[in-house]
């Protein structure tokens, strides 16, 4: 068998090529940029405070934005460059603190506030990466509260009762005794009559 003409010289070529795309990609301009969401669900409970929680990496200067998606409609809450200014929409005025990480805290979240938040990392260069964190907010169920209030009514009620029953026991505890003393006063009054007759 004879070994193909040509072979040997294109794998040469295709290597090099390889080669000259790697270096290339290695070599090129600052530029990329990678995101990590820690915590991409979140549940809270009415006027608590949350940290939507990310770090992101860039080699240039990035431009971080958060959007809050929901039934009520998008809304964007802040966007800021690293290192310069914050543009928070009116609606978050007082509500949102942002961290060089690319993290925000949200005060005092109400029901409104749950639903979808992205955040976008756009690079100097053009390169961007998303991310998105679920929040949950729930009501304070006063469940709990209810069955307390239920058993200390219950508790009173019981107490109650039987306050009132300790005084009827009492009040007929004295009856007793009257009718007792009663008796006994009369049977020595007796006893004195008969004892003075017989004199």
């Amino acid at each position: 068998m004879r070994p193909l003409r040509g072979c040997r010289g294109r794998g040469v070529v295709v290597g090099t090529v390889t080669l000259c795309l790697a270096a290339g990609w290695a070599l090129q301009t600052p530029g990329g940029v990678s995101l990590v969401v820690p915590q991409p669900n979140i549940n809270a409970t009415v006027a608590q405070n949350i940290l939507l929680s990310v770090e992101y990496f860039c080699r240039g200067v990035a431009t971080i934005e958060w959007k809050h998606v929901s039934s009520w409609g998008t809304t964007k809450i802040v966007e800021w460059k690293s290192g310069n200014y914050v543009n928070i929409s009116t609606v978050y005025k007082d509500r949102v603190t942002t961290f060089e990480n690319g993290s925000i805290q949200l005060l005092n979240v109400g029901m409104r506030d749950a639903g979808y938040y992205f955040i976008t990392v756009t690079e100097e260069y053009g390169t961007n990466t998303y991310g998105t964190i679920i929040v949950n907010v729930y009501e304070i169920i006063y469940e709990d509260l209810h069955f307390v209030a239920v058993l200390f009514a219950f508790l009173a009620a019981v107490s109650a009762i039987l306050i009132c029953f300790m005084w009827l026991c009492n009040k007929s505890l004295h009856l007793f005794q009257k009718k007792t003393t009663h008796k006994l006063t009369a049977s020595t009054t007796e006893e004195i009559e008969l004892e003075t007759i017989e004199c």
